[in-house]
């Protein structure tokens, strides 16, 4: 399934990092958003109806980084229809 999401993001805005043995891809908005990670997720939420989780919040320290984790254990339908939601970003 991480697959079928890398993929269907490949024609994205979005920075895909690597990531292994786990079910989030980390995600680089940068090219995207000037927003800080958390107004970042709301909005995506709110205006695109697709959830992310702000990397900040596993942070103590103030995080500047524009990273976002999206959870690829999903149904392959739901994948895709984010994966073209946020294609449109």
């Amino acid at each position: 399934k991480r697959d079928i999401l890398v993929n269907a993001l490949n024609e994205s805005r979005l920075e895909i990092l690597p990531c292994e043995g786990t079910y989030f891809l980390l995600v680089d908005y940068s090219a995207v958003s000037t927003l800080d990670d958390v107004e970042f997720c709301q909005w995506l939420t709110q205006e695109h109806g697709v959830a992310a989780i702000p990397l900040s919040v596993f942070c103590a320290d103030p995080f500047p980084h524009k990273l976002i984790r999206l959870c690829f254990a999903k149904k392959e339908s739901t994948l895709l229809a984010a994966a073209e939601r946020l294609r449109q970003l």
